[in-house]
């Protein structure tokens, strides 16, 4: 694989990872978000999907994001019959994001962003040396 190859490789997973960390922000963010009607809905999780791609100019397989997708997991239930977002019963529908998991993914991510930015790393030290012995 030549230089360019590989840092293609690696800036396509930087790309993926950067969407997946804000989507996971995203999340996060809104992780105590009710419903603005009473019995709706809240907000509901998002997850990033990727895809393999092979670049035809190439040959080499990148990742591209394929989409953000909802969770179509079940909302939690709280009792909280004073919330505006109560039902006829008091149960409030809270969103389907778990802090933990999404702390998880949020570290998974970043150690995969890591790994891609030391991938480019290693590919321009590995030319800055190959320029220097042929000096």
């Amino acid at each position: 694989m030549d230089l360019k190859s590989a840092v293609s490789v690696s800036a396509s997973g930087l790309r993926a990872q950067s969407l997946r960390m804000r989507v996971i922000a995203e999340n996060l963010a809104n992780q105590s978000s009710v419903a603005q009607t009473p019995g709706g809905d809240p907000y509901r999780r998002r997850v990033a999907t990727f895809a393999a791609e092979v670049d035809r100019a190439t040959g080499a397989t990148k990742v591209s994001v394929k989409g953000v997708a909802t969770d179509k997991s079940a909302f939690q239930r709280v009792y909280q019959p004073g919330n505006p977002a109560a039902d006829a019963r008091g149960y409030v529908n809270m969103p389907n994001v778990n802090g933990l998991v999404e702390t998880a993914d949020l570290k998974a991510a970043q150690r995969s962003y890591e790994a891609n930015l030391s991938a480019i790393e290693a590919a321009k030290g590995m030319t800055m040396r190959t320029i220097d012995l042929l000096k």
